[in-house]
C-alpha cells in the first residue's frame, strides 16, 4: 500500500539523509511524487512480508524526521537573489528550493528563525561593495564566523562562549534570561524558547517534547477496551487486549482541512498482546487519545474519499491473524516500532 508524505519534506529527506534512506530501502526500491511505493527488486517467496517490513521502518524514520522540521515559503526578493549561495553555505541543513517566483525552505525551527533574522536585517540595511551597493545584512560577517564575537576568540574561553550563546538568536544569554530544558540540558535565551514553544513544545535542538502535544482528532471520541482469554500469535502465554475505537460524524473545526465542511466518522478495532509490555502500549495509546493525536481528519489511503476519519500515523493492529501484510501477527517487532512512533509524539 502506498504511503503519502508531504512532498517538501520527502524532498528534505532525499537531500539530506539519502544514506538513512538507502538504508531503509534495502532490496526494495521506493519512487516519490506524493505517493511513496515499495516494490522488491528481487521477487521472491515473502515478498509481500519484506515489503511491510521496509514500508513500517520508512513510516517510523519519516515521522521522526517529519515532526522536527518546518516549510515555509519566501518570495524571490533582492536579498534571495544576491545571497541565495550564502544562505545555502550558512545553512547547511535547511533545504533551499526555487519555485518561479517564489522559494521553498524546510529545516528546523532554529535553522529558520535564524534565516528570518538574515532576510528582515536584510531588508532595512545595504553596504558598499566594489560591485556597487547591493543588499547585505548588517550582521552579514555571519555568514563567516556565525557571530564576531566568536569569531577569533582565545582558546581556552571558545567553549565558554559557545555554552553562553543562545542556539537560536546567537546572542550571549544574559544569566537573568538564561532558559535551561530540564530532561535535555540545552541552553536557550527565556524569550527565544517561549517563540519556539508556541510553534511546537519541544526542544528546538534534539526534539524532545516538553508539554502535551495536541492533535487534530475530532471531539466526542471513546475509547473502550475489553480483554479476550484467547492468544495472539506470537503471544501464546497471553490474552488479548480489544481497543475499540468509536469516533462519530461531525462538522470540521478550523484545525481541519476544510472548516465547515461535514466529515464522515469512523469505528475501528485494534488487537495488542495482555503481556507486560502491551499493556504498557496500551496505558501510552490511552494517553495518545486523550491528546488527541489517535485520529485525524483527511483522505482514506484505502478508498481514495476525502473528509473522512481516518488513522494519524500511529499504527494499530487490526487483525488478529495474517501477520504485518494483514496488520496482524505474528508480528515480533511491533511493539517497539508501535513505541517509538508514540515517543515521536513526546508520550512514553
Amino acid at each position: 500500500e502506498p504511503v503519502e508524505v508531504a512532498e517538501p519534506i520527502m524532498e528534505y529527506i532525499e537531500e539530506k539523509y539519502s544514506k538513512e534512506l538507502d538504508d531503509i530501502r534495502e532490496r526494495s526500491r521506493s519512487s516519490s511524487k506524493m505517493l511513496i511505493n515499495f516494490q522488491s527488486l528481487q521477487p521472491k517467496k515473502g515478498t509481500d512480508f519484506e515489503c511491510h517490513c521496509v514500508r513500517e521502518r520508512f513510516l517510523t524514520f519519516y515521522q521522526k524526521i517529519a515532526t522536527n522540521l518546518q516549510v515555509k515559503t519566501y518570495n524571490t526578493d533582492s536579498v534571495w537573489k544576491t545571497h541565495y549561495k550564502n544562505f545555502e553555505k550558512e545553512f547547511p541543513k535547511l533545504s533551499i528550493n526555487s519555485r518561479r517566483d517564489t522559494i521553498t525552505v524546510t529545516g528546523s525551527f532554529i535553522d529558520l528563525r535564524r534565516l528570518d533574522k538574515l532576510l528582515q536585517d536584510g531588508e532595512t540595511h545595504t553596504t558598499k561593495t566594489h560591485t556597487g551597493s547591493k543588499m547585505l545584512p548588517k550582521n552579514h560577517q555571519l555568514f563567516r564566523s556565525r557571530d564576531s564575537r566568536l569569531s577569533s576568540p582565545p582558546v581556552q574561553n571558545h567553549q565558554k562562549a559557545k555554552e553562553d550563546t543562545c542556539p537560536i538568536c546567537l546572542e550571549l544569554i544574559k544569566e537573568i534570561d538564561k532558559t535551561t530544558l530540564p530532561r535535555c540540558q540545552h541552553v536557550f535565551c527565556k524569550d527565544c524558547l517561549k517563540t519556539a514553544f508556541d510553534v511546537k513544545p519541544s526542544c528546538p535542538i534534539c526534539g524532545i517534547i516538553y508539554g502535551k502535544l495536541k492533535g487534530t482528532q475530532p471531539e466526542n471520541g471513546q475509547m473502550d477496551v475489553t480483554i479476550l482469554r484467547s492468544s495472539l500469535p506470537g503471544y501464546e502465554m497471553y490474552g488479548t487486549i480489544v481497543i475499540k475505537y468509536h469516533i462519530p460524524s461531525g462538522i470540521q473545526g478550523e484545525e481541519h482541512p476544510n472548516p465547515g465542511t461535514s466529515y464522515e466518522g469512523a469505528t475501528r478495532t485494534a488487537y495488542i498482546p495482555d503481556s507486560p509490555e502491551g499493556k504498557k502500549v496500551l496505558k501510552l495509546l490511552q494517553q495518545a487519545f486523550k491528546q488527541k493525536l489517535i485520529f485525524t481528519i483527511g483522505r482514506s489511503s484505502t478508498t481514495g474519499r476525502s473528509n473522512v476519519v481516518t488513522w494519524n500515523d500511529i499504527h494499530h493492529k487490526t487483525h488478529i491473524n495474517g501477520g504485518p501484510t494483514n496488520y496482524g501477527y505474528p508480528d515480533p517487532d511491533y511493539l517497539t516500532r508501535v513505541q517509538e512512533e508514540l515517543k515521536a509524539k513526546g508520550i512514553y
